[in-house]
């Protein structure tokens, strides 16, 4: 009598099959092991709704009579959470990957057409700012029978162009799934993607509707629990001993630790190193908290919108030793900030693409284990007391003028340093406060003393208006027992508001702070900086010289946040605000604080430049004297070869 063979495949749509193989992705760490996808964020339409719509349905369903309910979910099973606005799911995604230092990440399913487009703004800020996010846009028909399908474009260059290769540009993996057998190859390759340290960022599997739909005879083996393991890669010997030669070298080192400090938990690393060598360190956006602010070489924000002391300190650094930074040009102050004429780099970084940059000694590593290294490395090496003293007083006469902008008292509106004082002072350290664009950013990198690596979280690779809502959803999802406080200015609030409908939805708490000046205050500065007198950066009704230089519109946004179900408090005052704040703490829904501040500052002083061009012929008296200004200071811009 014979025994019958064990199935090794199974029949499934690949939208079933894709939900499935996905649940079973993990990766791995340090010896700890984790859901790669916390889940999949969907809006469905017409080319996703009966694809992976129906399949992530299917897999809840079967885990629920499988008797998995409440917070357990099945092993076949992709948790769903139902968004607003397409960008705004990928935001959310990044802002999760990111707090959970690029080791998990979700999915994102569009429909066909518009709905797959507007997650390309979220997949440029993914590659940008190298977070792993996982796009799955919908796509035309394999068949080509009802072409041209609702929202296809027809491209006369060739049927097999679809709105979808735009994501191509912005995606560091893309394919287009044409034949489910094709998953097989390319998912994993996705994973791969997604799991490298160095190569990640928005990674894209486009599907056409029909395929989505489309059964196979997968292989089992497709769907077996896959661990894919996040590298550390060790300092080459060769490499870091030139690296050392060059810092020993040195009489006034300066460390920029950047994004990559964060995302490798090389906090209590970069802190004994700089303790151990007397080497102070300045921060990027993305860098800011790997070292505590009061930690005796921390020496804050550097570049165009860094401090005093940080900006100093570069303009005389001998070695500039970046670590997990890729230079943005904030960064370097559009290559100005290092004047020393000899400077030269020491790059440690996962990517040899980045640690190749202003003619570095390159240390292609892990900035934990680099640091490690060249601690060791450096043992006995130490910078001279004189210049341990310097970096002191340089220090300590930036934070007099950090409390002096955090207690302007300014009126008749507050300053929105006086809110971020505020903040700063009620904040916690695993807290997390949230932000993106306009002129905040500028602000907060000067100012915020961030003392955890969790507590700043500033989207500046891409700076995208509209971010910070949706980010906040994701890093409350990462982080549900820190306080998520996001920041937004009004012009930011008008673009992307609607995710506070999903964290209503979802039963989470945020706040957010909403800051009302009726414009675009960083836009503004620029324009009148450059010669361009605030034009169209005031919210304005139109007035009669055709210029918006009416009155405020009567807009509401406070209301308008209420209408999504937030509760909302108005404050007038920082005192107001500081009372509004400890309200919206105790909360246990989520809070949106309205105040209003002043379109035109006060601002920290500024110490670097940023290169943003001037019209080199103008009628204009304000743009000829703005085009002088600028020809003299791009004087110091120079390349680090």
């Amino acid at each position: 009598m014979s025994t019958p063979t064990e199935s090794t495949t199974v029949r499934l749509t690949v939208g079933q099959a894709l939900v499935r193989f996905l649940a079973h992705q993990r990766s791995e760490r340090d010896g700890t092991t984790r859901p790669l996808f916390a889940g999949a964020f969907g809006i469905f339409g017409h080319g996703n709704v009966a694809g992976l719509g129906q399949g992530l349905l299917q897999a809840h369903v079967e885990a629920v009579d499988a008797g998995f309910d409440g917070d357990e979910h099945g092993p076949d099973e992709l948790p769903y959470f139902m968004a607003r606005n397409e960008q705004g799911m990928v935001h959310a995604a990044v802002a999760y990957a990111r707090t959970m230092n690029r080791l998990q990440t979700f999915a994102c399913t569009a429909s066909i057409g518009p709905g797959s487009t507007n997650m390309i703004t979220g997949a440029a800020l993914a590659t940008v700012d190298r977070i792993p996010v996982l796009l799955l846009p919908s796509d035309v028909f394999a068949t080509r029978f009802p072409d041209p399908v609702l929202q296809q474009l027809e491209h006369p260059g060739g049927p097999d162009v679809s709105v979808n290769d735009a994501f191509r540009p912005v995606s560091r993996y893309f394919d287009r799934i044409w034949r489910p057998e094709m998953l097989l190859a390319s998912a994993p390759q996705a994973m791969r993607v997604l799991t490298d340290p160095a190569e990640t960022g928005a990674v894209t599997l486009s599907l056409p509707q029909d395929v989505q739909a489309q059964a196979y005879d997968w292989p089992l083996e497709f769907f077996r629990d896959r661990t894919w393991h996040v590298a550390r890669p060790v300092p080459e010997p060769a490499a870091l001993a030139r690296a050392v030669d060059v810092i020993r070298s040195a009489k006034r080192p300066l460390v920029v630790a950047g994004g990559g400090v964060v995302y490798s938990e090389a906090a209590e690393a970069l802190r004994a190193f700089a303790s151990a060598t007397g080497i102070p360190v300045a921060d990027t956006q993305a860098g800011k908290g790997a070292i505590s602010w009061d930690h005796p070489l921390a020496v804050g924000g550097v570049g165009s919108t860094g401090n005093d002391a940080a900006n100093a300190l570069a303009a005389s650094a001998d070695v500039v030793i970046g670590i997990g930074t890729r230079y943005t040009d904030f960064t370097t102050a559009s290559r100005t900030v290092f004047a020393d004429p000899s400077v030269r780099f020491v790059n440690i970084n996962v990517a040899a693409f980045d640690a190749a940059k202003h003619g570095a000694e390159m240390v292609v590593a892990d900035a934990r284990h680099g640091l490690e290294a060249l601690t060791q490395a450096l043992a006995g090496w130490r910078t001279d007391e004189a210049y341990r003293g310097e970096v002191t007083e340089r220090v300590a006469a930036w934070q007099r003028v950090t409390d002096e902008c955090y207690h302007r008292g300014h009126g008749p509106l507050p300053a929105q340093t006086e809110v971020f004082g505020a903040l700063n002072d009620l904040m916690a350290p695993e807290d997390i406060l949230i932000n993106a664009a306009g002129s905040m950013p500028g602000d907060l990198q000067a100012l915020w003393r961030a003392s955890s690596p969790v507590q700043y979280h500033l989207e500046y690779g891409f700076s995208c208006m509209g971010y910070e809502i949706p980010a906040a959803l994701g890093a409350k999802l990462a982080r549900p027992e820190s306080e998520v406080v996001a920041i937004v200015g009004d012009g930011t609030y008008q673009m992307l508001p609607q995710e506070l409908a999903t964290i209503v939805s979802e039963g989470m708490k945020v706040i957010v702070v909403l800051l009302d000046n009726h414009g675009y205050a960083s836009i503004g500065a620029l324009s009148e900086s450059r010669g361009s007198q605030r034009f169209g950066t005031k919210f304005r009704l139109r007035g009669a010289q055709r210029a918006h230089d009416g009155a405020v519109p009567a807009v509401d946004l406070a209301a308008n946040a209420a209408s999504f179900g937030a509760r909302v408090l108005r404050a007038r005052t920082i005192e107001d605000f500081r009372a509004a704040y400890a309200d919206a703490a105790a909360s246990p829904v989520t809070t949106v604080i309205h105040i209003e501040t002043d379109l035109e500052g006060p601002n920290p002083p500024g110490s670097a430049w940023w290169d943003v061009p001037v019209s080199e012929v103008s009628t204009l008296a304000s743009t000829q004297a703005a085009r002088t200004e600028y020809d003299q200071a791009r004087t110091a811009q120079r390349r680090y070869l």
